[in-house]
C-alpha cells in the first residue's frame, strides 16, 4: 500500500501540480524573445514540449526504479535508492524549468503526458526488478540517449532563443553526469537489441510530442 501511495503521489505531482525547482533556472528573461518570429517561437515551443515530455518520463522512470530497489534484496540497496532519488530530484528541476519556458513561449505541454508517464513508469519498474547492475545500465543508456537528443535540440533551437538554449545546455550537462554516476556505481552494458528498442520508443515519443 505504501508503494502504491508513493507511486500515485509522484504521478499526481508530476502531471497536475506545479513543480518546484531546487536550483535557479539557468536563464533570465531574454529581450531577444520579443524579436523572435512566430515560426521561431512555434519551433521553440514544440522542442521544449518534447523536452518537457522527457522530464515527465524521467520522473516516472526514477520513481519506479527507486521503488523497485526499495523492495529488492540487492546489496547496497539503500545507496542505490539514494542515488536514484537524488537524480530524480534534479530531474524535477528540469521539469520545472521546461514548463516555465513553455509558459513564456505561449506553448502548452503534451496532451498525452499521462500516457507517457504510465509507459515510462512500467518500463522503470521492469528495469528496477532486473537487479542493480541492469537498472543502473538502463539509467546510463537512457541518459546517453537523452544527452544526444538534447544536443540535437541545441542545433535546432532558433539562435535568438538564448533562454531555451541555456536550459537545454544545463539539462544536457546534468544528464551526462547522471550517466557517469550510474556507470561508476556498477552499471552493466545493456544488450544491443535493448538499446535499439529504447531508441525506437524514444523516436515515437518525440515525434508525437512535437505536435501533441
Amino acid at each position: 500500500m505504501d508503494s502504491f501511495l508513493i507511486a500515485a503521489d509522484s504521478a499526481l505531482r508530476t502531471l497536475f501540480a506545479s513543480p518546484r525547482a531546487t536550483r535557479t533556472c539557468p536563464t533570465v528573461p531574454d529581450s531577444a524573445d520579443a524579436s523572435m518570429t512566430d515560426d521561431e517561437r512555434k519551433l521553440s515551443g514544440a522542442l521544449m514540449r518534447v523536452n518537457h515530455v522527457g522530464e515527465v518520463c524521467a520522473q516516472a522512470l526514477y520513481t519506479a526504479q527507486a521503488l523497485a530497489a526499495k523492495h529488492s534484496d540487492t546489496p547496497h540497496r539503500d545507496a542505490l535508492v539514494r542515488q536514484l532519488e537524488a537524480a530524480g530530484r534534479e530531474e524535477t528541476d528540469h521539469l520545472a524549468w521546461t514548463i516555465e519556458r513553455l509558459d513564456a513561449l505561449g506553448a502548452r505541454a503534451s496532451l498525452l503526458n499521462p500516457l507517457w508517464y504510465a509507459g515510462a513508469f512500467g518500463i522503470g519498474l521492469l528495469a528496477g526488478r532486473l537487479g542493480k547492475a541492469t537498472s543502473l545500465g538502463f539509467v546510463v543508456e537512457t541518459e546517453r540517449q537523452v544527452e544526444a537528443h538534447l544536443a540535437s535540440h541545441m542545433d535546432r533551437l532558433p539562435a535568438k532563443d538564448q533562454a531555451s538554449r541555456a536550459i537545454v545546455a544545463q539539462m544536457k550537462a546534468d544528464e551526462a553526469r547522471h550517466a557517469r554516476e550510474a556507470q561508476h556505481a556498477g552499471a552493466t552494458e545493456l544488450p544491443v537489441p535493448a538499446k535499439a528498442l529504447m531508441k525506437a520508443a524514444a523516436r515515437v515519443m518525440t515525434t508525437v510530442a512535437h505536435r501533441l
